[in-house]
C-alpha cells in the first residue's frame, strides 16, 4: 500500500503479544471475569425490574449504569478473547472505528450518569421533603437520556475527526483494543485538532462531571454531619458509600489514562489501566452495589429463593 494518503482497510491489534505462552491462561481468566461482569450486571437489571421496592430514581440510574457496563465491556473483550484463542490479531478498519465510537459513547455517558447519581443522592439527603418532586419519573428519564446524548455527541465528534486521518505508515496497534491514543500515534496525517479534542474532552466530559460529583458530596457530607441520630448518619452514609466507591474507581482510572503528559506515557501502563476500566470495573460495580446495599441484598436473596423454588430445590 502506498504511503501518503492511503488508509489501511484493517489493523493488527497486538493485545498481549509479549506473552504468547500465556494466551490460553489469559483466555480462561478473561472469559471468567467477562462472564462474571455480564452475570453481575444482568442480575442487577433483573432484580431492579422484578422488585417493586427498587423502582426508585437511584435504582433506575443503577440499571442504566449496568447496561452501560455491559455495553462497553462487550465492545472490547470479545475481540480480545478471539485473539487469545485463535492468534488472529487482525481487525477490519470499520470494526476498529466502531470500537472507538461505542467505547467513547459508553465512557462519556457513564461520566454524566455518575454525576446524575450524585445529584440524586444530594437531592435525597439534603432536600428530602421535596425529593419526590425533584426526582420524579420525567426528570429521571430526562437526566438519563441527556447522559446518553452527551455520549453520542462526543462519539460522533471523534468519529468525524478520526475518519479524516490517514493510516499509511503502520497498521500495528500495540494495545488491547482500538482506542484514540494508539490510533493518533499511527496516523500519518496531522492530528493537532484530534489531540486537542481529546484533552478538551477529558476536561469537559471528565473533570467537569467529577467536580460536580465532589461538590455534591461536600454538601451531602455537611448535611449528614448535621444529623443528630447516629443511626440516621449511618443510614445516610450507607446510601452514598457504594456510589462514591464506584466514582473513585472510574474517574481515577479514566482521568489517569487520558490526562497523563506525553512524557509519562507507557503502553504497559495503558494496557493495565485499559483492563481495569473495561473489565474489572464492570465486574466490581454490581458487587459493590450488592454488598453495600441492604435493599439489593434482600432482593437478591428473594430472587435466589424464587429460582430455587421454581427449580424444585
Amino acid at each position: 500500500m502506498e504511503a501518503g494518503n492511503a488508509t489501511w482497510n484493517f489493523f493488527i491489534l497486538l493485545g498481549f503479544y509479549e506473552r504468547p505462552d500465556m494466551h490460553v491462561t489469559l483466555f480462561a481468566i478473561l472469559l471468567l471475569i467477562y462472564v462474571m461482569a455480564l452475570t453481575g450486571n444482568l442480575t442487577i437489571i433483573l432484580v431492579i425490574f422484578k422488585e417493586r421496592r427498587l423502582r426508585t430514581p437511584m435504582y433506575f440510574f443503577l440499571c442504566n449504569l449496568s447496561f452501560l457496563d455491559i455495553t462497553y465491556t462487550s465492545t472490547v473483550v470479545p475481540k480480545l478473547l478471539h485473539i487469545c484463542l485463535t492468534g488472529d490479531q487482525s481487525i477490519p478498519y470499520a470494526a476498529c472505528i466502531a470500537q472507538v465510537f461505542l467505547f467513547v459513547l459508553c465512557v462519556v455517558a457513564e461520566y454524566f450518569l455518575l454525576a446524575v447519581m450524585a445529584y440524586d443522592r444530594y437531592a435525597a439527603i439534603c432536600n428530602p421533603l421535596i425529593y419526590p418532586h425533584l426526582m420524579n419519573l420525567n426528570v429521571c428519564a430526562l437526566l438519563a437520556t441527556a447522559s446518553w446524548c452527551f455520549g453520542l455527541l462526543e462519539s460522533f465528534l471523534f468519529l468525524g475527526l478520526i475518519s479524516q486521518c490517514s493510516f499509511c505508515q503502520s497498521k500495528v496497534i500495540n494495545h488491547l483494543f482500538c482506542d484514540l491514543k494508539p490510533l493518533i500515534k499511527l496516523s500519518c496525517s496531522r492530528t493537532d485538532i484530534l489531540e486537542l479534542a481529546v484533552q478538551v474532552s477529558a476536561v469537559l466530559f471528565g473533570v467537569v462531571p467529577l467536580v460536580f460529583v465532589l461538590v455534591s458530596y461536600v454538601l451531602i457530607i455537611s448535611a449528614i454531619l448535621r444529623i443528630r441520630s447516629r443511626e440516621g448518619k449511618r443510614k445516610a452514609f450507607s446510601t452514598c458509600s457504594s456510589h462514591l466507591t464506584v466514582v473513585i474507581l472510574f474517574f481515577g482510572i479514566i482521568l489517569t489514562m487520558y490526562l497523563r503528559p506525553k512524557s509519562a506515557y507507557s503502553i504497559e501502563q495503558d494496557k493495565a489501566l485499559a483492563l481495569m476500566y473495561t473489565l474489572c470495573i464492570p465486574t466490581l460495580n454490581p458487587v459493590i452495589y450488592s454488598l453495600r446495599n441492604k435493599e439489593v441484598k434482600e432482593a437478591l436473596g428473594r430472587l435466589k429463593r424464587n429460582v430455587l423454588r421454581c427449580g424444585g430445590v
